[in-house]
């Protein structure tokens, strides 16, 4: 699963940014966020969509921090730096993908300090 999860959040990594550059090829040279965000309302369907990703990625947000101080993992400055800065479909995946991996880590852990196990 956790190769799975690192290829969707590179792909959660470039598509999210190929329609972000072509928005800033046509509204001007730069990343208008005030656009941005007029454009994220301007009908029904991209409000629809857009209140439903702020709604969940909230959500799973807060449990990705949670869960990384439960397991005491690595990387989650990474993982909000991404959700933040590429995309929220980059930064879930990648927290899935370094979960995984720990959660692999503490299953060894557990198995090497009880060889009867």
């Amino acid at each position: 699963m956790q190769w799975l999860y690192l290829a969707l959040a590179a792909a959660g990594a470039v598509w999210p940014w190929l329609a972000n550059l072509d928005f800033i090829r046509s509204s001007g040279s730069s990343f208008d966020v005030g656009l941005f965000v007029q454009m994220a309302a301007a009908n029904p369907a991209a409000a629809s969509l857009s209140r439903d990703l702020a709604i969940g990625a909230t959500a799973v947000l807060i449990w990705i921090v949670q869960e990384s101080r439960r397991l005491q993992m690595r990387g989650l400055p990474w993982v909000l730096l991404c959700c933040v800065t590429v995309a929220f479909a980059c930064g879930a995946p990648l927290f899935l993908y370094l979960r995984e991996r720990r959660l692999a880590e503490l299953a060894a852990a557990e198995l090497a300090a009880d060889p009867a196990g």
